[in-house]
């Protein structure tokens, strides 16, 4: 209403994208321009009263229906004398003149350009310039209707263009017919292509509405982040054009404007309104506009809209502007946009302070999930999990095309043959959330959340583990007057340095990162070596019940603490744990208790040291037996060469952790006699495992070179396959990467089994 009484709102007909599926006038936004393989016809046009012809190079033979004129450049001396001449046009029997445009591009084709002002934006704006007449001739379905011979009336535009180009062959008016590569625009819904086209529709007047929004951006009273989509932004607001509100469709707000049998135009809250405030009796008839809202409109007002407005409520002065909005970058212009500059307009203020820009989700081919390709997977489905039946079906369901369902039906039943398997919300929740990488797209991998899934199952087996551990110990868990041990430092100081990373994180708007560093601790810190280390205590008869109890004290207190700080990422099952942790049950939810801060868990940075000289024995000796195929289960003796006193110390007093974490049979510190050992290093310390008794060389050396053999065919198989011109060019991209990747692979391969053999 508003709007329309400033002038910022008024009716027109003008050129607009129109879908002939949806029968519908869409937004720029809304077309998916690509390049394509098509025609370029070279017609001619015979001139009036003369045996000549000028030659017109189109891609869109049929649309010569609705020609006006023949534009050529001013300065191009090949028709400079024929300008204002006119020319009979084909087919039609009409005389149109010959009118000259800088808009003509000399170079392309002949220099001469038929002008269609009603079916090309561009011919359109020529049109304008030239009061050239506009001649529709396509109905809503992109037929041809009656401003067209009767012959071609009621065809289909490609089934006009045939018979159009039949016809001026036989009336020897082509002069040849070139392939060329031109860019088609199609709807992102129907993908049909998109036909420029006359019709009366409802306007915004955007660029007034743009200029305080631009500035919005500029002053920072609106930050994107990432900072560089700010460009986007002002690329679209600075070149803003009016904006197309009215759409064709049965669903949306109906446009509230009405019409008297005379088509004057009546706009109010409701019909009385708008007799009311026309001041007219309230006893005419009015008829209102069949047309609906664009939903983006719609959407503009919600920031405000939804919170009592425009009456200054309670939720308005509260929650009014917002702190962040989250959004994809393609509806920036879209949504985001037109919500600033209606939140401005309306309100004083913009709608939120921040903008998060978050990538697209796509499919694990990189295309974009939509319903015409048949590529969407539905969230409740990777919960739940859905049987390939239901799958095919639902993805076939709406389909514009029938053309489609047999395609999708194939390609689903190929990429899924035995449906989707529930992953549960966590799952689905988390891999999103470590996918999130600021402004970039996700392809989406069944894989990743699998991994997840995994992840989830881990949290609740360490769970167990925890509760039956502090049960069997009987340990009084709330005691904090306990002496930590190293490992129980070490442990601390990985937390607090999760959490550091987590906050940061969430500071930043990278989600990825602070998911990242709370599964590198859950999984590898706490499950793989802590818990593995607390075996060690727990299980030992030589071990004080003190200790015992230091141990499931920081079990259980950093259990607490990591369900704290996952129940964002994953609020089911850190909820249904928590709650099981003793003293817990009574608190509430986990939702509203404290999230964990840096420094919770105090620790010597010595010690942290200490610990990870440990681990990286560990680590080395098991580095030892993956390289040389040592079963796990045999126990191998250690020398350990290069240590100080300090680590001889270190070492001696957590051999316990050592042998049981790498199977070790003895340590020691002396150099081993014979020289034939396999070392591997842990900082300043060399591990020595002696080869006698271990391996059988010969044995060894077999199965090594078989293993050499196989790689270097596997080599000479993907080599080929890339020397082949015809491979490469012909077969898909995505092939051929795999191919690359899997010659880079056996070269790999190939490169650490010949030093295996030679270190053998």
């Amino acid at each position: 209403m508003q709007l329309f009484r400033e002038g910022l709102i008024y009716r027109g007909k003008r050129l607009v994208n129109w879908d002939p599926v949806l029968k519908t006038a869409i937004s720029d936004l809304e077309v998916i321009s690509e390049q394509e393989n098509g025609h370029l016809w070279h017609l001619r046009y015979p001139l009036e009263n003369s045996k000549d012809h000028l030659i017109v190079a189109t891609t869109r033979p049929e649309t010569m229906l609705g020609d006006s004129a023949v534009a050529v450049h001013p300065k191009d001396e090949r028709y400079k004398h024929l300008i204002g001449q006119k020319i009979v046009l084909p087919l039609s029997d009409r005389l149109i003149p010959i009118i000259a445009d800088d808009y003509v591009d000399q170079e392309f084709g002949s220099g001469c350009v038929k002008i269609t002002p009603a079916h090309d934006f561009n011919d359109y704006q020529v049109g304008q310039r030239h009061d050239l007449q506009v001649i529709n001739i396509f109905s809503e379905d992109a037929s041809l209707n009656e401003n067209v011979p009767e012959r071609f009336q009621e065809l289909d535009r490609f089934e006009a263009r045939d018979a159009v180009i039949q016809e001026l062959k036989k009336l020897n008016l082509m002069e040849k017919i070139e392939n060329h590569t031109l860019m088609v625009p199609r709807g992102d819904r129907t993908q049909s292509v998109i036909e420029p086209y006359l019709t009366d529709q409802w306007f915004v007047k955007a660029e007034e509405l743009a200029i305080p929004a631009i500035e919005a951006v500029k002053d920072g009273s609106v930050k994107f982040i990432p900072e560089n989509w700010s460009k986007t932004y002002f690329e679209w607001m600075n070149n803003i054009e009016d904006w197309c509100i009215s759409r064709q469709l049965w669903w949306g707000h109906r446009i509230p404007a009405w019409y008297d049998d005379e088509g004057n135009i009546f706009v109010g809250y409701d019909e009385a309104d708008a007799l009311k405030s026309a001041g007219i009796s309230p006893d005419t008839k009015l008829t209102q506009d069949p047309d609906v809202l664009d939903t983006w409109f719609s959407s503009a007002l919600w920031p405000f809209s939804t919170l009592g407005w425009p009456e200054k409520t309670k939720e308005l002065k509260s929650f009014y502007p917002t702190n962040a909005l989250v959004t994809g970058f393609d509806i920036i212009f879209f949504w985001v946009a037109r919500m600033i500059m209606m939140g401005i307009k309306f309100t004083g203020d913009v709608p939120f302070r921040e903008v998060y820009i978050h990538g697209l989700v796509r499919d694990g081919k990189g295309n974009k999930m939509s319903k015409s390709k048949g590529n969407i997977i539905d969230p409740i489905d990777l919960i739940d999990g859905i049987d390939i039946e239901s799958l095919v079906q639902k993805r076939k369901m709406g389909l514009l095309r029938p053309e489609d369902a047999e395609r999708i039906e194939q390609e689903t039943r190929k990429e899924f043959p035995k449906g989707i398997p529930s992953y549960g919300t966590d799952a689905l929740r988390f891999t999103f959330a470590v996918m999130a990488t600021q402004g970039r797209d996700i392809r989406f991998d069944l894989g990743r959340i699998n991994g997840y899934r995994n992840f989830c199952n881990k949290i609740w087996n360490a769970a167990r583990f925890v509760f039956a551990a502090v049960e069997s110990n009987q340990s009084n868990t709330s005691d904090q007057k306990l002496d930590k041990g190293l490992p129980e430092e070490w442990i601390c100081a990985r937390f607090n340095d999760a959490i550091a990373k987590v906050r940061k994180g969430f500071k930043g708007y990278r989600f990825d990162r602070a998911a990242q560093a709370l599964y590198e601790f859950v999984w590898d810190d706490y499950c793989d070596w802590y818990i593995e280390v607390a075996k060690v205590t727990l299980y030992s008869k030589d071990a004080s019940q003190a200790e015992k109890d230091s141990v499931c004290y920081i079990l259980m207190s950093l259990l607490d603490n990591f369900l704290r700080a996952l129940h964002p990422f994953m609020p089911f099952i850190t909820e249904e744990i928590w709650q099981k942790i003793p003293n817990n049950q009574n608190a509430g939810s986990l939702m509203i208790q404290n999230y964990p801060v840096e420094g919770d868990t105090k620790s010597v940075a010595s010690n942290e040291n200490n610990f990870e000289t440990l681990r990286g024995i560990i680590l080395g000796i098991r580095r030892i037996r993956a390289k040389y195929d040592i079963e796990p289960k045999k126990a191998l003796p250690i020398y350990i060469r290069d240590a100080t006193e300090e680590d001889k110390k270190l070492i001696s007093a957590h051999a316990k952790i050592i042998i049981q974490l790498a199977r070790t049979s003895e340590l020691s510190f002396d150099d081993y006699p014979n020289s034939e050992v396999a070392t591997s290093l842990a900082g300043n310390l060399t591990i020595c495992i002696p080869f006698e008794g271990l391996i059988d060389k010969a044995a060894e050396s077999e199965r090594l070179s078989k293993e050499l053999s196989k790689a270097i065919a596997e080599t000479d198989v993907a080599a080929g396959k890339l020397k082949n011109k015809n491979f490469v060019e012909k077969a898909p991209k995505e092939v051929v990467q795999q191919m690359q990747l899997r010659l880079d692979k056996a070269k790999d391969a190939v490169a650490k089994l010949r030093k295996q053999i030679e270190a053998l």
